[in-house]
């Protein structure tokens, strides 16, 4: 059951006045001088005058101070209202002496030096009482900005996938229908089929850009649907080869990554080569590690925007995701690209 910030603060109030002063009124009950009915009539009333002189102060500072960063005018505020609270805790002590004179066998009398200690006594119970508030005020603002902090870590982070997971190439979509329409022209059946596949595509990154992993076995079937979409523009400048081992079928994995591997491949590697190329794409396990390469014909090009989009992408989603966990590599040699992905499994 969660406690609310007013019970706790009573309980406190009960807790931290009550305990010095009881304590302090037990030496007094074996005091020939004081009988026992004023004893407890001045311990109750020291307990209601800290209540009261606190419980305002809590107030005054609650109206002045933010308790998120002190600037001088905030001290200002909380000297005064010590002052005014420790003054008004001295002045309500004073109540027990005309009690006092009433329950007591003994006349007491207000002399200085006990106007004085009773003043310094409200002064140094008023500074622990200020001292533990605050500090109970400031942790507690500590974890609420933690809290709130992490909340909105969050909510930018999950913010930040869904940008990512939604970026498709809309050119793709663009050619890929102006291609299916040149094909309608010389196989009716072919063309429906690549409808198909479209849509499916469409579907695929419309229903799994709200969830951070998938099957790899779901993200197969779309880089297979984005292969033979790019076949009706490409023909066979595009070849593609696979191997994967069928026993990570089933491993999840962030969607739309690997797609966007064989994207860049075709985009920044085959698309250049007048005489086209290839595409390999390999999924093992190696050391509790998923191991996906992609590698193309081609170069490296030295423009950096040519290729940043989807690189960039797939690095984002990675470190949101994994952190240091997973790493992503893309390096040419041979005339080949290569694109290493590594996931924790």
């Amino acid at each position: 059951m969660k406690i609310s910030n007013t019970f706790l603060f009573w309980v406190l109030q009960l807790i931290g006045w009550g305990t010095p002063i009881i304590i302090n009124a037990s030496a007094k009950y074996s005091s020939p001088k004081l009988s026992n009915i004023y004893v407890t009539a001045e311990t109750l009333i020291l307990i209601i005058s800290g209540i009261i002189a606190s419980s305002l102060l809590r107030v005054f500072l609650k109206r002045n101070i933010t308790f998120n960063k002190f600037n001088r005018k905030e001290w200002k505020f909380i000297i005064i209202g010590y002052i005014g609270a420790s003054l008004l805790f001295s002045s309500l002590m004073f109540l027990a002496i005309p009690v006092g004179n009433l329950l007591n066998k003994t006349e007491i009398t207000l002399s200085s030096l006990l106007i004085i200690s009773s003043i310094v006594n409200a002064f140094v119970f008023m500074f622990f009482w200020l001292v533990l508030y605050l500090s109970i005020k400031l942790t507690r603002q500590y974890r609420s900005n933690q809290i709130k902090n992490l909340q909105l870590e969050t909510a930018l982070k999950d913010s930040e996938l869904n940008t990512l997971k939604g970026q498709i190439n809309p050119h793709f979509m663009f050619n890929s229908l102006n291609n299916i329409r040149g094909l309608m022209l010389e196989d009716v059946e072919k063309s429906r089929d690549m409808i198909t596949r479209l849509s499916e595509m469409l579907r695929y990154s419309l229903t799994k850009n709200k969830i951070d992993t998938i099957a790899l076995k779901e993200e197969l079937e779309m880089v297979d649907n984005y292969i033979e979409l790019s076949k009706i523009q490409f023909e066979d400048r595009l070849q593609y080869s696979f191997n994967i081992d069928g026993t990570l079928l089933n491993v999840e994995i962030p969607p739309m990554v690997v797609q966007m591997l064989i994207e860049n491949a075709i985009k920044h590697g085959i698309s250049s080569l007048r005489q086209g190329g290839s595409i390999h794409l390999s999924i093992t396990e190696l050391q509790k590690q998923l191991i996906i390469i992609v590698s193309n014909s081609g170069v490296l090009t030295k423009n950096s925007s040519s290729t940043h989009v989807g690189i960039q992408n797939i690095k984002k989603r990675l470190a949101l995701l994994y952190k240091e966990k997973a790493s992503f590599n893309l390096k040419a040699e041979n005339n080949t690209v290569i694109a290493t992905i590594k996931l924790p499994l």
